[in-house]
């Protein structure tokens, strides 16, 4: 880790995959805030000294919790926002009250730099055009200077293609020494290299020949919503694109493949190899069972993209 550490208040923390690469990056939580009972257990069984809050942002109130003022980084995975133009149930209209109260809370906690993630629609498309006004606006009235960009995981070592828009602001006083950080030029990891050993595990005869084939990256994975739906990779394009890389994505599987399993079977990942795509650390421990552990995960942002991200904040705070 770096010699420099930093502190930080976390929203929409989930299992804390965003919060664990930040904490390698140099951050350091005073507070990590969720209110998914499953997602808060996860960090608590993992990180016993962070200060989880298990509630909505949208009730949170800094002034009952004056840690979180003057922190160096307010970071956030929010929930996926739809345009206005979109919103169709309220579970929709609630997603985007919290990407306004994230901005919000940015301007009463006055960390030293912002980070939310959310889906690349709101960073190229034209329909968010008014949401990225309102938030520059906000953001430049309290001395913020904000930067917009999209990130794929598999540029940081992830073997996933994973879309991601950030929003970085700095105050003004750190903002042009902020640089997005650059895929570097490293290998593509692909499926094969990262589940080969894993599908092998229970004795699989067709493993050597699946994880040959796998060569390539994964699809983004899909954690779904936790008021529809159970444990699968995702709606049918999802599916049919997992199935390319031959991995069967109507449900996920309770164990790696046995040794009677055909040798030109199609396997399905388990939650362990869900994490493994997400590049989540095999001792990162997600509590629930397998739903409710399969959407903390494919929610959750892969560690590396995080730390990437993470140290080119950390080095404009540093400057």
């Amino acid at each position: 880790m770096d010699a420099r550490r930093f502190s930080s208040l976390e929203i929409c923390s989930g299992a804390g995959a965003q919060a664990l690469g930040l904490e390698r990056a140099g951050f350091d939580p005073v507070m990590l805030i969720d209110n998914n009972e499953y997602a808060c257990r996860t960090i608590n069984q993992n990180r016993r000294n962070w200060q989880v809050r298990c509630e909505d942002v949208l009730d949170f109130d800094p002034a009952d919790h004056p840690e979180t003022y003057d922190v160096d980084l307010l970071s956030g995975g929010l929930p996926r926002v739809r345009s206005a133009a979109a919103v169709r149930r309220a579970e929709d209209e609630t997603e985007r009250k919290l990407l306004r109260a994230a901005i919000w809370l940015a301007t009463a906690v006055r960390p030293k730099a912002l980070l939310l993630e959310n889906v690349p629609d709101l960073v190229e498309k034209d329909e968010y055009a008014e949401d990225r006004s309102w938030i520059e606006d906000e953001l430049a009235h309290a001395g913020y200077r904000p930067s917009w960009k999209v990130l794929n995981a598999a540029d940081f070592g992830v073997p996933q293609n994973r879309r991601s828009g950030f929003l970085v602001a700095l105050a003004a006083s750190h903002h042009t020494d902020f640089v997005w950080p650059e895929p570097g030029g490293r290998a593509v990891v692909t499926v094969g290299e990262t589940l080969g050993d894993s599908m092998a595990i229970r004795g699989w005869p067709g493993a050597a020949l699946w994880a040959e084939r796998a060569d390539r990256p994964a699809p983004a994975l899909i954690g779904g919503s936790a008021r529809r739906g159970g444990a699968d990779l995702g709606p049918t394009g999802s599916k049919r694109a997992w199935a390319t890389i031959g991995i069967d994505g109507t449900n996920l599987a309770d164990d790696f493949p046995a040794a009677d399993f055909p040798v030109d079977g199609i396997p399905r990942l388990s939650v362990h190899q869900a994490a493994m795509i997400q590049s989540i650390p095999e001792d990162w421990i997600i509590y629930g069972r397998k739903t409710a552990a399969y959407r903390q995960i494919g929610h959750a942002m892969p560690p590396p993209l995080a730390t990437a991200v993470g140290r080119a904040i950390a080095g404009a705070l540093a400057s």
